[in-house]
């Protein structure tokens, strides 16, 4: 029974810093194509729904783009990006960032500040989440070693 209370919250652990690794490395992929001043006309060849959720919560929809462009160098890129404004459609031509090298990361996301807002707000989130968890584990510790458990 109480290896279950340590399970869960390292479980809860695990899962948070799994994500937080993600939007870390969104974070950083989007700034390094922004920062590399390299911008290309990319047209958007699919634009599509995700929907999360449903039954007996709410359900999330976020869009999805397919994207295509050619580099400097003229090799063509094909990319999906989420999030992206739902005014683009099939067929648009938007500018994209990318930074170039053995895999091109590029983005046609209309800014630099979203990604870091929402890399602080979920970092923020994971570590509090995090603490939350350590915090309980320590708890348990000293209950069970208090009542010789």
């Amino acid at each position: 029974m109480i290896a279950l209370l340590y399970a869960v919250p390292a479980l809860v652990v695990s899962a948070v810093l799994f994500g937080a690794y993600h939007v870390v490395r969104r974070w950083h992929r989007a700034g390094s194509a922004w920062r590399s001043g390299l911008t290309a006309e990319a047209e958007c060849l699919r634009v599509y729904a995700m929907a999360h959720g449903g039954g007996d919560s709410m359900v999330h929809t976020r869009l999805r783009h397919v994207y295509e462009f050619r580099t400097r160098e003229g090799r063509v890129v094909r990319f999906e990006e989420e999030g992206g404004p739902g005014t683009t459609l099939e067929g648009d031509i938007v500018t994209v960032h990318y930074a170039d090298g053995p895999d091109v990361v590029a983005t046609a996301l209309p800014g630099r500040g979203g990604y870091g807002a929402v890399a602080f707000v979920s970092l923020a989130f994971a570590g509090v989440t995090v603490l939350l968890c350590v915090g309980f584990m320590i708890v348990v510790a000293v209950v069970s070693s208090a009542l010789h458990i």
